[in-house]
């Protein structure tokens, strides 16, 4: 037999074993459908009897029938539970978003009295920049006169109109409005400070005893000389207080003078500052500036002491306007410095 023709009957053999097993698989399926056929339409008799056993309520129904009405039922019953579920999701949604509403209420009415507080803030300081402005000979740009509403004034009806977060901010918006126009005289107010510390620390303000401490002994003026007992003109102020007490320089400046009068000023220093101030320190115990040194307005020149005509520790502090001499508390007073009491003894 060709090798051709062997193949061919071994195929044919494979081919007929596969029918037969492909002929009793769907034999058996087709018997089981049967059978669940069959089973399906097997049928049940219910019967309803009453105690009263006076009509017995009967009916039939197929199994099929009870498997329908079972996925029946449990397609309801499995409704009613997402539905359920989901009302429930939604009912603690609602509470929830209640809640928050009668918080943002209350933050709202939080942020209205707050509002309310600012409005009247915000008179407050509107009355009190036009003051200082008016004081200081500046223009006013935040004049509520020039602009409509500038003064908050719709921020009292919050009070009386429930218009919700809109009113607020809007409220909130003219607030903001009325501290941008204010800025423009705050900085005028601002430079005209910074303008007025530098001008300080150039002109002989500071007090010259390290604290503010001392007791004006001999005010400028008519005097008692203690020693001739003679009537005399005191050029400066005696401000006393204990030996080593550090002695400041009154104002930015040139040390163009230091020296020693065994019967006069003791060791002293004159220092020369702008716009033709000179400011002289006599009697000290040390000096530590020397002449040519530049000094800045606090810096320590020297320690109070009792040198040369004295009669206790003390610093004579003088201050010159060009040619004349001046009394030093038109200056010292302009700063509030001062916070000596004289007792009218002098020391020089």
């Amino acid at each position: 037999m060709s090798p051709l023709n062997h193949y061919k009957k071994i195929e044919s053999r494979v081919i007929d074993d596969i029918g037969k097993r492909l002929r009793i698989v769907e034999n058996a399926l087709s018997g089981f459908v049967r059978k669940v056929v069959a089973l399906g339409r097997q049928r049940f008799t219910v019967m309803l009897i009453p105690h009263s056993e006076k009509k017995i309520f009967n009916f039939r129904i197929s199994v099929f029938s009870i498997v329908f009405l079972g996925i029946l039922l449990g397609g309801i019953f499995f409704t009613f539970f997402v539905f359920s579920t989901n009302f429930s999701g939604m009912s603690r949604l609602l509470t929830a978003r209640s809640q928050s509403l009668d918080s943002s209420e209350a933050s709202l009415e939080v942020l209205r009295d707050q509002i309310n507080d600012l409005d009247r803030v915000s008179h407050v300081f509107q009355t009190t920049l036009s003051k200082t402005m008016n004081v200081l000979a500046l223009n006013n740009p935040s004049d509520d006169s020039e602009t409509p509403n500038g003064d908050l004034a719709s921020l009292q009806e919050v009070s009386e109109q429930d218009q919700g977060s809109l009113q607020a901010r809007a409220d909130l918006q003219s607030l903001t409005a009325l501290l941008n126009r204010s800025v423009g005289s705050l900085d005028k107010i601002n430079s005209l400070f910074v303008s007025h510390s530098k001008l300080l620390v150039e002109l002989p303000t500071l007090w010259p005893v390290a604290g503010g401490v001392g007791v004006i002994t001999t005010p400028f003026g008519p005097a008692i000389q203690p020693f001739t007992h003679q009537m005399y003109l005191h050029l400066g102020v005696d401000i006393a207080y204990g030996y080593g007490t550090p002695i400041l320089a009154a104002a930015d400046g040139k040390v163009v003078e230091r020296g020693y009068e065994a019967l006069g000023y003791g060791n002293y220093v004159v220092i020369r500052h702008r716009y033709g101030f000179y400011t002289k320190y006599g009697h000290m115990e040390r000096v530590y500036a020397n002449e040519g040194d530049e000094v800045k307005q606090g810096q320590v020149i020297g320690l109070m002491g009792s040198t040369g005509l004295s009669t206790g520790p003390h610093v004579h502090f003088e201050v010159h306007l060009g040619s004349e001499v001046v009394d030093p508390m038109r200056y010292l007073d302009f700063t509030g410095d001062n916070s000596a009491v004289s007792n009218g003894q002098s020391q020089d």
